[in-house]
């Protein structure tokens, strides 16, 4: 009997979302016990629908999840990371390949910290055989991870450091010209509490001695917005 995977593709990118379904088409010409069902999700907003009204009980078997997605309308949901926080606690089962563009160790470490998925795959790195493998090792209960992730943690430059969902919709909010006084009304914080995580986030991007435009100019380097 055939193995159903319920699989959920989250990409701006249509080349892209077309790319992954190819793969699953290759994973199960080679695997005749495995048979996919795939769906597609081209922003935050259809993405967040998905999530929270799957078609059946038992929620997504295999995500594959853009970090860098234009805002949600309501400006809730910022990125895939976000998203991705949202299926590991709606969809707890669910094996999660991350793919992005991002190469920088801080957005790296940042992004394994927050989804610890299954699969991590820096496009850059990656081809077709990768994308295959990633998959056929994913669905069976590893892991696969291209060189630049795999190279980070072997020499284990991780650090402590973790921007979350809240210090990124306060850089997001800044970017866009929020005044401070604003702030509480998008950020579930008091006007002290983001002082202080802006004071740290400062000191973690080594702008310390400098003003907000710095924090947004180093924050949008690193791809946190």
């Amino acid at each position: 009997m055939k193995q159903l995977h319920k699989v959920l593709i989250i990409d701006d990118h249509p080349v892209i979302c077309e790319r992954y379904e190819q793969v699953c088409d290759e994973v199960m010409s080679k695997n005749p016990d495995i048979s996919m069902k795939i769906e597609r999700a081209g922003d935050c907003d259809i993405a967040k629908e998905k999530i929270n009204n799957t078609w059946t009980k038992s929620g997504w078997d295999l995500v594959f999840l853009d970090i860098r997605l234009p805002p949600s309308k309501d400006r809730r949901i910022l990125s895939g990371e976000d998203l991705g926080e949202m299926i590991r606690k709606k969809h707890p089962l669910a094996k999660i390949i991350v793919a992005t563009t991002f190469n920088d160790n801080y957005r790296i470490q940042n992004i394994y910290k927050s989804l610890e998925p299954e699969g991590f795959l820096i496009k850059n790195d990656m081809n077709t055989l990768d994308i295959v493998q990633a998959v056929e090792k994913v669905i069976n209960g590893g892991e696969y991870y291209t060189s630049t992730v795999s190279n980070l943690m072997r020499k284990q430059a991780f650090t402590d450091i973790k921007i979350d969902k809240i210090d990124r919709q306060i850089l997001y909010e800044l970017s866009q010209g929020t005044k401070m006084k604003d702030l509480p009304k998008f950020v579930p914080l008091s006007m002290a509490g983001i002082e202080k995580r802006k004071r740290i986030m400062k000191q973690v991007f080594d702008v310390e001695d400098q003003g907000d435009k710095a924090l947004i100019l180093k924050a949008r380097e690193l791809g946190f917005i």
